[in-house]
């Protein structure tokens, strides 16, 4: 059996973008988890695939708690040096933030240890290298989306 080999992305490689449309269901998280893996090993980007999974866990796992939607999108954007993510949803209450944007009086260095939601877009505000939110539809807003991107410096 032979070892699979990887290829580092050049510099002149093609953007190459893929979608996922999925039901908004807890088994999703890990659909989209192991989507990505996949993704990044073949386009030559593993040092990205276990902070890419935490984080498109936090955000896709956000629609499942945070809404009723019945679907979501994922959209994966690979570059020769980054991967951008994005998660949208069809419900246009409420945009997400981190706990303490929320006007909840917390400050992110003070979420409780025993709370059990909380911290997603906190992490992701922590480990990405960008991230951010997007309503769309125009006005009023018909959906909205969280985003993130990560940066593949190989090893520099």
């Amino acid at each position: 059996m032979s070892t699979p080999v990887l290829v580092r992305p050049h510099a002149h490689a093609p953007v190459r973008s893929y979608s996922m449309q999925a039901p908004n269901i807890p088994e999703t998280a890990k659909v989209a988890r192991d989507m990505l893996t996949g993704l990044l090993t073949v386009t030559g980007h593993a040092p990205l695939v276990e902070l890419a999974r935490l984080l498109v866990s936090e955000v896709v796992s956000n629609v499942h708690l945070h809404t009723k939607v019945s679907r979501l999108t994922l959209e994966a954007t690979v570059q020769a040096d980054r991967l951008r993510v994005s998660v949208r949803d069809d419900d246009p209450r409420g945009m997400p933030w981190p706990q303490a944007a929320q006007g909840d009086g917390m400050a992110p260095e003070f979420a409780p240890e025993t709370a059990e939601h909380g911290r997603g877009l906190l992490l992701v505000q922590a480990c990405a290298d960008d991230w951010g939110t997007m309503w769309h539809g125009g006005r009023p807003p018909t959906g909205k989306s969280v985003w993130f991107q990560l940066v593949d410096r190989g090893g520099r």
